[in-house]
């Protein structure tokens, strides 16, 4: 990455982080990959039940192996193949100690946009673990609401659509068509959080790599 676009993602990440905090959340820099495993694995007490949502960004910055390694009860609903163990585990990570999961995007006033299909992520992000991080690259970071809803529409949503093997109109035109897909489709809920009630809950760790879509 060009030394001077990482300059200013270091001061839209930090102004970022200065806004999550006033909608009482924690936010993290971290210069890289490596760095944001390190002050993950910190924010995550030994013996700790540990689930997570599907995710491009876990999967690249190698935090589910890294755990793996350690002393933690890990649930990893992306493991299930058959639909009802798949169901089973996805329930049981709104119980997880620590839910692990990638946003989608994140304003520079701070407030957390996530645009899910089954709804499972999401609920485990508003409600149940008692802790839950969450982990961008800096090619997350928008403007406002309304910039955010673009942005996953248009960047995240088609290659995630591919990623799952779906039929949807975004993978396969690249422009989203509103899809009312039953089974089909990965943006049946838009969820933005502006604050979260719990104090010390929420932790975000922004890095200054592209990460994810």
């Amino acid at each position: 990455m060009n030394e001077n676009v990482k300059k200013a993602n270091e001061i839209k990440i930090k102004t970022v982080i200065k806004n999550l905090e006033k909608r009482n959340m924690i936010g993290h820099y971290c210069e890289t990959k490596a760095e944001a495993v390190d002050v993950i694995k910190s924010l995550i007490p030994e013996g700790s039940a540990v689930s997570w949502g599907g995710s491009a960004t876990l999967d690249e910055i190698g935090i589910k192996t890294a755990l793996a390694e350690g002393n933690y009860s890990l649930n990893d609903p992306m493991k299930a193949t058959d639909p009802a163990e798949g169901l089973k585990a996805r329930k049981a990570a709104l119980q997880a100690d620590v839910f692990l999961s990638g946003l989608n995007a994140v304003t520079m006033d701070g407030e957390i946009v996530n645009i899910d299909g089954r709804g499972n992520r999401v609920a485990a992000i508003l409600f149940g673990p008692d802790k839950v991080v969450l982990i961008a690259g800096a090619n997350k970071i928008v403007l406002d609401e309304k910039d955010a809803v673009d942005r996953i529409r248009s960047d995240a949503c088609p290659p995630n659509a591919l990623r799952l093997g779906l039929q949807t109109p975004c993978a396969l035109t690249g422009v989203c068509k509103e899809c009312l897909l039953k089974g089909n489709t990965i943006c049946s809920h838009i969820v933005t959080t502006r604050f979260s009630m719990a104090e010390g809950r929420m932790h975000i760790v922004l890095v200054n790599e592209a990460l994810g879509f």
